[in-house]
């Protein structure tokens, strides 16, 4: 059973592959800010517009300490081609099985075939959930997402008075 997640609460860990069959955790990335989206499919319209504006934003990401993940059921050989294709410079991690995108209320069913839902969220250096996106708008979404990490580590930064 699936709950939904809420903001403060820790992330749901996982441990996936990568196109390279490399595997990366919720805790290699411990210590800076990540941003995580979910998407249907690669190299389909909408999620290779969102895959995109993340790759062309990508030095804003990185400038603001976070790093950025993509996650969804396609297979590794799948993302290693979309990669490529679109010369992506971040990482696509594979859950074949939907584990990972059930865990973080992001996959949808049709049948036996299973999608993630375009979901996505920004985790804080202490690995919990700081902002949630449940409705997306693909080419719009990585300035959303820069500005509400500016905004985010701003208040993080006030909380703590550093």
């Amino acid at each position: 059973m699936t709950h939904q997640l809420k903001i403060g609460q820790p992330a749901p860990a996982f441990i996936l592959p990568d196109g390279n069959q490399n595997n990366h955790s919720l805790s290699d990335y411990r210590g800076s800010w990540l941003v995580l989206f979910f998407y249907p499919k690669d190299l389909t319209p909408g999620c290779t517009a969102e895959a995109c504006q993340f790759r062309d934003h990508y030095a804003d990401i990185q400038a603001n300490n976070s790093q950025i993940l993509g996650i969804n059921t396609d297979n590794s050989a799948s993302h290693k081609h979309f990669i490529e294709k679109k010369q992506l410079p971040f990482s696509l991690l594979s859950d074949t099985n939907g584990e990972t995108c059930r865990a973080y209320g992001s996959l949808f069913k049709l049948g036996p075939i299973k999608f993630s839902k375009r979901h996505t969220f920004i985790i804080n250096p202490d690995g919990n959930i700081a902002k949630i996106y449940r409705k997306v708008s693909p080419d719009q979404h990585a300035r959303q997402i820069i500005d509400d990490l500016k905004s985010l580590q701003e208040r993080s930064v006030r909380k703590s008075g550093t």
